[in-house]
């Protein structure tokens, strides 16, 4: 698309803005429910800017305009954002308001989407600019709407129950549990936001949004046990209806607004991290007592059920014999040069759909050759697009979404002929040490994820390198690839989650990595899940239970820098993948597989 196509639609914004008497307008990537990712009708960062990453935000001024992103995005908002338009500006060294604070002349008005920011994002960049003589104002109608002629319409797609035995819990248990939490606090209800949480607290899946199995809805759940769903009437089937039976009352969507407005003196529980600010200005304004509490529906869901915990571990069965299929095929063919990124992409996507069942892809697949791979959140697409290059490192980051389980897995192999130089075995191997190390590592009952972070880093420490991203996200189950709360990250990073204590039942991604700016990169991901480790000791102690089962590239790997203890865990990890995947394999896969899962 040409660059010009984007100075017109950024020029079309300012003449929006003027006719409502606004001086600017923040632009985040955010939809209703303040997604990770979100539908194309709420893509309009991306169609006014161009930027397609999944994290960032624009302002848009008379005179000036900027692209904020963190570190990840540092190479493509220069490759996707035209510099004359708008300026480059790196977070956290700034904000969205910070700049707006130091930039906007004192007496403008700032417009924003109160439906599409937190409530004390708001909140703050209020205070921020009445120091300096700015004026935030939410508006009425999203302004970039008022423009988009093309806008997609939201997804029409129909919402379905998700079978109660893979769940390993009935709706009705879960809001009964809701509704306790409710009762102890003292509170008549809560706003219940988040995609996955309705999904979760329903059990209902949807394909509103890809990678993500969800439904574009909201839920008022009450105190006596009952809930409200507020959906588009389309969505909803005979086959949910009598799933939700007569304790839910479904409603439009458009009236999820105004039945906020009648609430009026009850007191209602609203997670600040989860809605956005429209929802707290309704509740309010009608009159409503709101207090800022979490989602109850984040720690129950984030420990997995025992049906959960299995129907994982089916899925990972099934998701490792493609991603197998693929990695042999991919040694074969690449080498000869004529696969490119893409190519390779959907080759992987296409050993997971001969399974039968593979509902979408978890996240749009990292398929990075050469110094993509040093990109950690690399998305190729037609103009990125590289042939993979012989003798080189490839680096592919992929999942599925099943019905009984999400998948996320990485793994950087070698692409022949020749070998790989010294300093990359070197780098793979610290990588590896450090994957092991937290694969291996028991621990007391609550501790953080943040406690276990250094585990995964030390080797790379000792060789005087690091990586810039958490080494393990939670993810769900047929739901969001990256779900909290827990997270094992560097404490005090940018990212919540790193003070909550594990339990039994989190599902974790454990992922340390290196990268070389321009060359290469490395990471190593299996999930994990959180179990009671099998020691005597004093008090409850837990561990990790590995669930992704792939091989891993033997070629990037110095035997003589492991100890007995990594070899040992190598080796009883191949054992597994062999064990797990062998009896669904045949032949020359066969074949393949038992060469690469020989001992160490």
């Amino acid at each position: 698309m040409l660059m010009q196509t984007y100075e017109a639609r950024l020029d079309g914004l300012r003449k929006e803005l003027g006719k409502r008497g606004l001086d600017g307008f923040v632009i985040p990537i955010s939809d209703e429910h303040m997604s990770e990712y979100v539908g194309s009708y709420a893509q309009r960062l991306k169609w006014l800017t161009g930027f397609g990453g999944s994290a960032g935000s624009a302002v848009v001024l008379k005179d000036r305009a900027a692209m904020f992103t963190d570190g990840r995005y540092t190479v493509q908002v220069r490759e996707q954002v035209d510099g004359k338009l708008y300026d480059y500006e790196d977070v956290p060294a700034t904000s969205p308001a910070k700049w707006i604070a130091e930039t906007a002349p004192e007496g403008a008005t700032i417009g924003y989407d109160a439906w599409l920011h937190g409530i004390e994002w708001a909140e703050s960049a209020e205070k921020l600019f009445a120091k300096k003589g700015i004026k935030l104002v939410p508006v009425d109608g999203n302004p970039i709407d008022a423009i988009w002629d093309d806008q997609p319409e939201p997804s029409s797609a129909e919402a379905a129950p998700h079978d109660e035995k893979l769940a390993g819990r009935s709706s009705a248990d879960k809001r009964a549990e809701v509704a306790d939490w409710l009762k102890r606090e003292g509170y008549d209800a809560t706003v219940v936001t988040a995609l996955d949480s309705v999904a979760w607290l329903l059990n209902m899946r949807g394909k509103d949004v890809d990678n993500t199995p969800v439904a574009l809805s909201y839920v008022l759940a009450h105190a006596d046990g009952t809930a409200e769903l507020f959906i588009a009437p389309e969505k909803v089937t005979p086959a949910l209806s009598q799933h939700l039976g007569n304790a839910v009352t479904v409603r439009p969507r458009s009236e999820f607004e105004p039945a906020l407005a009648d609430l009026k003196g009850k007191t209602v529980a609203v997670d600040t991290n989860r809605a956005v600010a429209g929802i707290f200005h309704a509740l309010e304004a009608g009159g409503a007592k709101v207090v800022r509490d979490g989602d109850p529906t984040i720690m129950p869901k984030a420990i997995k059920t025992p049906a959960e915990q299995q129907g994982h571990r089916d899925a990972q069965a099934r998701d490792g014999v493609a991603v197998s299929r693929f990695l042999r095929w991919l040694g074969i063919e690449a080498p000869k040069g004529g696969v490119d990124e893409l190519a390779a992409a959907a080759k992987l996507r296409e050993f997971r759909e001969d399974c039968g069942i593979l509902r979408d892809a978890s996240f749009d697949t990292i398929s990075a050759a050469a110094g993509h791979a040093a990109l950690p959140h690399y998305k190729v697409d037609e103009d990125s697009n590289i042939p993979i290059p012989p003798s080189s490192i490839y680096l592919v980051d992929s999942g599925g979404q099943y019905d009984d389980g999400t998948t996320d897995i990485t793994r950087t192999v070698w692409i022949g002929p020749g070998e790989p130089s010294a300093e990359m075995i070197e780098r793979n191997t610290r990588v590896l040490k450090g994957h092991i190390q937290l694969a291996m590592q028991y621990f007391p009952d609550q501790t953080t994820g943040g406690a276990l972070d250094a585990l995964a880093r030390m080797h790379l420490w000792q060789g005087g390198v690091d990586y810039g991203h958490g080494t393990g996200h939670g993810v769900g189950s047929y739901l969001s690839v990256h779900e909290g709360p827990q997270r094992i990250s560097k404490p005090g990073g940018a990212f919540p989650g790193t003070e909550t204590p594990l339990s039994e039942g989190m599902i974790l991604s454990n992922e340390p990595g290196y990268y070389k700016p321009g060359e290469y990169g490395i990471r190593i991901e299996n999930l994990v899940l959180v179990v009671e480790a099998p020691i005597a000791s004093e008090g409850k102690y837990l561990g990790f239970e590995t669930l992704t089962f792939v091989p891993l590239d033997r070629t990037l790997v110095d035997k003589d820098l492991l100890t007995e203890a990594e070899i040992g865990w190598w080796n009883r990890y191949h054992e597994q993948v062999e064990a797990i995947l062998g009896p669904q394999m045949e032949g020359e896969e066969l074949d393949w597989l038992k060469e690469q899962c020989a001992p160490l």
